[in-house]
């Protein structure tokens, strides 16, 4: 069927901010989207309220709407834009369940707005657990024994009649929110409250338990005309009773039989048409590994987080095809790069899909794995074997391994018993305990039967544990390191292994002649005459990748997504690569984020999927011989690889390694810093725990404590005395002479943020953010306003001079970013310089209107500012206001502090605009989830050091209607000012009473705040604050962050008074 003419404009609803359940792979979806209904020839409508994406930039979509993705402000679009449709599978769960309220609340049929591609009704089926129930019975499709329940009473009911373990399913939430398994009654009301609290409807599924069993997926697509394909099946590795979103997952399936293979597409494909689904779907089965008993776990009738993994993995692109069915095109009709989309991939490799969890900055977060989400990102490898594709995903991961082994369970720490005792449950690192026990000759026949993870890939593990061995014995030998090299072995590892250097291996390979080829993925496992620029490295014949003759440009990704470097330098990666090839130079690009739109393969000229190391990045180099490499737009990952590639002779485009050295170096920035006569909070670099405590004795307490070379502030602290420096320095992080902790004096005051670009010649500095939190909370932590909502002039001249300054005097190419301190005294203060893209790029390009990116790669590409036409370099404000607002992802993290620190923690990002600043920070606020209450109870427990600044915001709070409770210390102060407060007993005194309030339902917020001079910290306030998270109330831990919300509150809620007042 040709597609709809009678269609004109068509709005597009995103995902909002990145949570840990809702990542990238919608932006990327989105984008594609948009994209390919641009192409149709239709108004494309954009509504998402994330500025970090490339999503949201203006040039995917005719209009964008980055307003609060709530219902409230998706009816005014709605009514303002009156589109003609709107496409709801697009923007994960988020844009489904708004696409849904629109519909039950009767604005699509006021607006007369259609549901494009799967109806309204079949969307129900689907994401209603008791009608797909009712479905699948009739199509004659297995399900698992389940009760829908709506209150605690009925769960325990559901579960005595199906039987212990149970699973729980909240339902339309995402990434498994509120889920997990119930061994006892207990256990099945503690997490019910929860569950049925996080559930928009307030339905929860009780589920047979049915851990041990594969978890298969089926990425399927359909159209109007009942053409149905199976783009992709994936494997997970881990059994069912992990999210497959934390599992590792490969694709194709491994271990399926032909018979197996076929019945599960079989039920997928008639699930997918009894459904009546249009567009993209994924199903996920549960297999019995022992027979052919399977059941249907859920199915998802939108583009998923696996629709992405399955694009990526096929060259299919799901969401692009997916759009094009909802404006009524057939499969047949949809062109791809080398086949009709009614052309089924094949796939003639492996991919390995890795989850990247925040366990490494967050230690104290549980790290044992179930039905609810932890991971923030991801990486995907290919490689010709599983072998080969496992050990390339774990060197993406950039967690310091690279290989499948980890120091920590060597023999030397943990016994055999001890190890068989760990794999028992699923964690973020049971793969190197396994690999560990196969190395002390533990069976993997008993492995298999505790972990219940398949033979096959148990097997595959030992092959590699038993080549490690044979590469011990064999030094140099040139046949084993070919051997090692076609497993997937890196460089790195085998030079461990053989007790001599990197370089040496590196050196042994080019003697040999021992380089990779480039094999092409492509769709059709080259069964047609086509070329895709979509590459993979692999040791064998034939090398794919066809050189130009053009200069060519390589940009190097950020990687996966994890807390401190999201999404947002993707957005600066695909900016750099649509700029360069606008320059007349091949762009290429290298990455291993399945989630992000710069791996899309029709974003550069050419694309390679691979590790971001100075091994694998070489080896494309090597091939390609580029002009040079672009390291600056990639956060630390790209930018930590500008030294090693630059000592094999790669040219860095832009800022180089020198410059980098004088802004990431702390003596080499000191010494910057003085000879600009710049002033900078006292401090030194410290390499063991002596000179540590020396040093801070010198600088004064309080310090500020962190590892050097760090991003997003891991392991950062404020500390207030010897005890607790000395306790930081023994177990926060390793000090050494190659990892020196930096100890500055901790200074309060406002902190400011710039994004600027030098060319050499002059700066940039398109515009000044303001941070609403003062020093102490992270900048990605931090509310962020541009412009600046209470600097003085001279204030912002002397940020104006002193960016200057640093850019010339440490030798930027191109965008880097600084971050100030300004006293109360309006003193200014450097804190850092970034030498790169920084975070806040993305808010910044849209806040102003200035694309930063395309400046920047020009100016690294040797077009100074003048010849760009820039000659206004310090433009004047906007005249709107634009707020940033963090989004946290705590709920996920069972044992994670929600104490907002020098430590970042936000997952994603919101924006708000407005002419008002109220209203700006109201709808940041809102879009970053935070719930707007005007009414209800607030609980107050306060550091001593708080209290007097605390006191008129509580009063506030009070006029406003509020009712106050506090424990004992808070209470009679706030008494003692007047403020009629309720007393609930301290938790150290043996009182849950503060507890059985939150669990109460009646609180609206708490404030929460800590000592920091005094150093002096109770378990109280982490008991406070972990039950607020468990009970979905909002909690502040910076009282700059409750003054606003009072400006917002007091503007929104109406006032009362008498007549004559």
């Amino acid at each position: 069927m040709p597609k709809r003419t009678d269609i004109k404009k068509v709005l597009v609803i995103g995902s909002g901010p990145i949570v840990i359940g809702q990542a990238a792979e919608f932006d990327y979806a989105g984008t594609q989207a948009c994209l390919a209904l641009k192409e149709e020839g239709y108004e494309v409508i954009l509504a998402n309220s994330n500025p970090a994406t490339i999503m949201t930039d203006t040039s995917v979509a005719d209009k964008v709407y980055m307003e609060p993705l709530t219902l409230e402000f998706l009816a005014r679009i709605c009514r303002y834009e009156r589109p003609n449709a709107i496409v709801p599978g697009i923007g994960g769960q988020t844009g489904l369940n708004l696409a849904m309220q629109l519909y039950k609340k009767g604005v699509l049929d006021e607006c007369e707005i259609e549901l494009l591609g799967t109806d309204a009704k079949s969307i129900e089926c689907a994401e209603d657990r008791e009608l797909f129930k009712e479905l699948c019975e009739r199509i004659g499709e297995p399900v698992v024994p389940s009760k829908i329940t709506y209150t605690a009473d009925e769960a325990v009911e559901a579960a005595a009649e199906i039987g212990y373990p149970v699973i729980l399913r909240p339902a339309f939430t995402l990434g498994g929110t509120g889920g997990g398994f119930a061994y006892t009654p207990e256990e099945l009301l503690e997490m019910m409250k929860n569950a049925l609290a996080l559930s928009p409807v307030h339905q929860v599924l009780v589920e047979k338990s049915i851990k041990g069993y594969k978890e298969i997926e089926y990425e399927v697509i359909r159209d109007a005309n009942d053409t149905a394909i199976t783009v992709c099946n994936m494997e997970n590795l881990d059994p069912v009773g992990i999210h497959t979103g934390d599992s590792i997952v490969v694709a194709p399936s491994q271990t399926l039989t032909n018979r197996e293979y076929q019945m599960l597409r079989n039920s997928a494909l008639k699930i997918i048409r009894a459904l009546g689904v249009k567009g993209g779907c994924n199903v996920q089965f549960a297999l019995d590994p022992h027979s052919f008993r399977y059941y249907v776990i859920e199915v998802n009738p939108r583009v998923s987080r696996s629709s992405a993994l399955a694009s990526k993995a096929s060259g299919y692109p799901i969401a692009r095809v997916s759009a094009k069915i909802a404006v009524g095109m057939d499969l047949h009709e949809i062109q791809l790069a080398n086949t009709p989309a009614s052309f089924e991939p094949t796939l003639d490799y492996v991919v390995t899909k890795m989850p990247r969890f925040p366990f490494d900055k967050f230690p104290a977060a549980q790290n044992t794995l179930s039905t609810q989400m932890k991971a923030t990102g991801e990486v995907m490898s290919v490689g010709r074997t599983f072998e080969e594709s496992l050990l390339k995903a774990i060197r993406s991961l950039e967690e310091g391994k690279n290989h499948i082994h980890m120091e920590k369970f060597d023999s030397a720490h943990m016994s055999v018993d001890e190890l068989l005792a760990y794999i028992q449950n699923g964690t973020d690192d049971r793969l190197y305990a396994i690999s560990q026990l196969m190395w002390m000759g533990v069976d993997p026949s008993l492995i298999c039967d505790i972990t219940q993870i398949d033979m096959f890939f148990l097997d595959k593990i030992q092959h590699i544990v038993d080549f490690e061995k044979e590469m011990e014995e064999n030094p140099f030998d040139a046949a084993h390191l070919r051997e090692a090299k076609r497993l997937g072995f890196s460089d790195s590892y085998a030079a461990e292994l053989w007790h001599c250097t990197e370089d040496e291996i590196y050196a042994m390979r080019q003697s040999e002649k021992m380089y990779p080829v480039y094999k092409m993925i492509d769709t059709c496992a080259s069964e047609f005459d086509s070329y895709v620029p979509y590459f993979y490295s692999t040791y064998a014949d034939e090398n794919e990748s066809v050189v130009s003759d053009k200069k060519k440009v390589i940009v190097l990704g950020s990687g996966p997504i994890r807390i401190g470097q999201g999404v947002e330098f993707d957005y600066s990666t695909v900016h750099a690569v649509r700029t360069i090839r606008e320059c007349g130079y091949e762009a290429i690009v290298i990455n291993n984020n399945p989630e992000t739109v710069s791996t899309d393969y029709t974003t550069a000229d050419k694309l390679y999927f691979e590790p971001l190391t100075a091994e694998d990045v070489m080896n494309i180099v090597a091939l390609e011989r580029p002009e040079g490499v672009i390291v600056t737009l990639g956060g630390q990952t790209a930018i930590n690889l500008a030294a090693p590639l630059a000592a094999r002779g790669v040219k860095i485009i832009g800022t180089d390694c020198a410059a980098i050295d004088k802004a990431e170096d702390r003596d080499a920035f000191d010494a910057v810093i003085k000879s600009l006569a710049i002033p900078n909070p006292k401090g030194e670099a410290v390499t063991d725990i002596e000179k540590g405590v020396a040093a801070a004795e010198r600088i004064g307490y309080p310090v500020l404590v962190r590892p050097s070379f760090v991003l997003g502030g891991r392991a950062m602290e404020i500390v207030a005395n010897e005890s607790m420096l000395r306790k930081y320095l023994r177990t926060a992080v390793e000090v050494d002479e190659d990892k020196p902790v930096l100890i500055d004096k901790y200074l309060v005051g406002r902190e400011v943020e710039v994004d600027a670009i030098c060319d050499g010649r002059e700066v940039f500095l398109p515009g000044i953010m303001e941070l609403v939190e003062r020093t102490g909370v992270h900048s990605g932590d931090s509310t962020s306003v541009y412009p600046p909502f209470s600097l003085s002039q001279a204030v912002r001249d002397v940020i104006a001079d002193y960016t200057r300054r640093l850019g010339l005097g440490i030798g930027i190419v191109g965008l880097f970013n600084i971050q100030f301190i300004v006293d109360r005294e309006d003193n200014v203060y450097v804190i850092e310089v970034n030498p790169r893209a920084s975070r806040s790029v993305p808010f910044l390009s849209k806040s102003t209107g200035v694309n930063l990116v395309q400046i920047a790669t020009r100016v690294m590409l040797g077009e100074s500012l003048a010849d760009q036409g820039i000659t206004e370099l310090l433009p004047p404000d906007r005249e709107r206001w634009y707020v940033k607002a963090p989004a946290f992802s705590f709920a996920k993290l069972t044992g994670m502090d929600a104490y907002l620190s020098p430590e970042m923690k936000s997952t994603g990002e919101a924006i708000g605009y407005d002419k008002r600043l109220n209203r700006a920070l109201y709808k940041a606020l809102q879009a970053s989830g935070v719930k707007m209450k005007d009414y209800g109870t607030v609980i107050v427990t306060l550091a001593d050091e708080d209290k007097e600044e605390a006191l008129p915001l509580v009063r506030r709070f009070y006029r406003l209607g509020f009712n106050i409770e506090a424990t004992i210390g808070t209470a009679t102060f706030l008494k003692g000012h007047g403020i009629r407060t309720r007393v609930r007993g301290k938790l150290s005194e043996g009182s849950e009473e503060i507890l059985d309030s939150i669990r109460a339902g009646y609180v609206s917020y708490i404030i929460n705040t800590r000592a920091i001079l005094s150093g002096v910290h109770f378990d109280d306030g982490v008991a406070i604050r972990r039950c607020a998270v468990q009970n979905g109330v909002t909690i502040f831990t910076s009282l700059d962050t409750v003054r606003i919300v009072l400006d917002v509150l007091e503007e929104t809620i109406p006032t009362i008074s008498t007549i004559n007042e």
